[in-house]
């Protein structure tokens, strides 16, 4: 596991509500990004409504469920939104019953259902078990399907720290008992790790996921590193961990040719 940066005490509690008050002004990593456009496909293209379209469809990591009903409504044949937070999966219950598709979409934590796709988007960086989670995918998935993966930032990004990016690389200039104690002024849940908030942070970078991936029953058919808009013309391999910001694949089974 990376480990954070080495400024701690009084110093990082000084600059960590000096600087927080900034990155609040600039709405560091608040989803900003895909505000009235469909994530789905400014990640996948337009293409993707065309694979869905009569497809059983599961969303690992769907959240409040806005992926699993965009694609009901476009398409899907039926939606499997899977989560651990009970309370994110019952939102996702409402909403559907709302947009009308709540017959074309389940909420659950867990399905034995074969499906088509597997869509996951922005979890592996969350995931507390990854290696887990591929093998599950790789289960849930028909011979000739697709599991289709979108996350960043990776753990190197500037803001791969999500929530505790409160300036680029914050995350890697702090330590995480400063940064955990930073947090604890707004979010009283106990958490000690980054891998105890919720939604958790398992320090996920490039290298690692291509690897977990190699020891899985997955492998890919595309792979894709999407630089930092602004910073592209600097992308190169020796810059990838700190410059990408998103991955992008599309895995299929090993056991399938």
């Amino acid at each position: 596991m990376i480990h954070t940066g080495l400024i701690g005490g009084p110093l990082a509690d000084h600059l960590l509500r000096h600087l927080g008050e900034r990155a609040a002004r600039k709405g560091y990593c608040d989803g900003s990004a895909y505000r009235g456009r469909s994530k789905l496909e400014v990640l996948f293209g337009e293409s993707i409504w065309r694979r869905i379209a009569g497809a059983v469809v599961a969303d690992f990591g769907c959240g409040v469920g806005d992926e699993a009903i965009e694609m009901a409504k476009r398409g899907a044949a039926r939606v499997i939104g899977i989560d651990i937070l009970d309370h994110s999966l019952q939102a996702a219950r409402r909403a559907a019953q709302d947009a009308g598709v709540a017959e074309r979409c389940q909420f659950v934590t867990r399905t034995d259902e074969p499906v088509d796709f597997v869509v996951s988007l922005d979890g592996f960086e969350h995931f507390s078990d990854p290696e887990d989670v591929l093998r599950t995918m790789s289960r849930m998935v028909e011979p000739g399907g697709r599991v289709l993966l979108a996350f960043g930032p990776t753990w190197l990004h500037p803001l791969g720290g999500h929530l505790f990016s409160e300036v680029p690389w914050a995350h890697l200039i702090f330590t995480e008992k400063a940064l955990i104690r930073w947090r604890s002024r707004f979010k009283q849940d106990g958490a000690t790790r980054f891998g105890e908030v919720e939604g958790g942070l398992n320090q996920m970078t490039i290298r690692r996921f291509r690897r977990l991936v190699a020891r899985s029953p997955l492998r890919f058919e595309t792979f894709e590193m999407v630089p930092i808009r602004r910073l592209r013309a600097l992308a190169n391999p020796l810059t990838r961990e700190f410059l990408t910001g998103s991955v992008r694949c599309s895995l299929r089974r090993r056991d399938v040719s």
